[in-house]
């Protein structure tokens, strides 16, 4: 898995992280043609790992321009992807990072990426949400980071039911968005907000505006 995803990305820096660089697909088409095939033979997920999602470029930069959310506290950051999200809270001084993803794929990349930009991320390829009990390295969890996650009319509810679940016991929990259509109406406060160019293909305009949220 970790030769497909050199060989369908190359190294580059997401336009609002010059700093960080990421194994990206610069082209969306081949390369889900290309994982739909794979996906075909072992039943991996589409290739989400593969893009800077706007979401995540501006949680991250909201991090790395103010580390103090993060800096000594243990984070979680859920459905990482490429873990450009949880690349930046190791960068900003976190004390420890631990990036969640269903696919074993964007395991692979979120793993490359931190070797990549130098810094420690545990990774794990499970999902969260449904687990009962909770596992220690969820409950322990001071900061959640979640960036893009409310764009399935399905998976949204149960995620930020679960995102409110660790906001109420504690935790603090920040959410990247860019106006997706299941963004809750309520419980949120905005902390700032970024104007994020988006690859050809990937979104419906070539930029657009995400808010960094802290999730009540």
């Amino acid at each position: 898995m970790r030769a497909f995803v050199q060989a369908n990305t190359v190294v580059a820096a997401p336009p609002l992280l010059p700093e960080l660089r990421l194994h990206l697909a610069t082209d969306m088409t081949p390369l889900w043609q290309a994982t739909e095939r794979h996906l075909a033979e072992v039943g991996v997920e589409p290739p989400f790992w593969a893009f800077a999602w706007a979401g995540g470029q501006a949680l991250a930069r909201f991090l790395l321009d103010a580390p103090a959310w993060v800096r000594g506290r243990r984070v979680l950051d859920f459905a990482s992807g490429s873990g450009l999200v949880a690349i930046a809270a190791a960068r900003s001084g976190a004390a420890g990072v631990i990036a969640v993803d269903l696919d074993p794929l964007a395991a692979e990349a979120i793993a490359l990426n931190a070797a990549l930009n130098g810094v420690a991320v545990d990774v794990r390829c499970v999902d969260p949400c449904g687990a009962l009990p909770e596992p220690a390295w969820v409950v322990e969890a001071e900061v959640v980071l979640a960036g893009d996650v409310c764009y399935d009319r399905a998976m949204a509810p149960r995620i930020l039911a679960w995102l409110r679940r660790r906001a109420q016991a504690g935790a603090l929990v920040l959410l990247g968005d860019p106006g997706r259509a299941y963004l809750p109406s309520e419980g949120l406060e905005a902390l700032a907000q970024h104007r994020v160019p988006t690859p050809e293909g990937v979104e419906a305009h070539q930029e657009t505006s995400v808010v960094v949220y802290q999730l009540r």
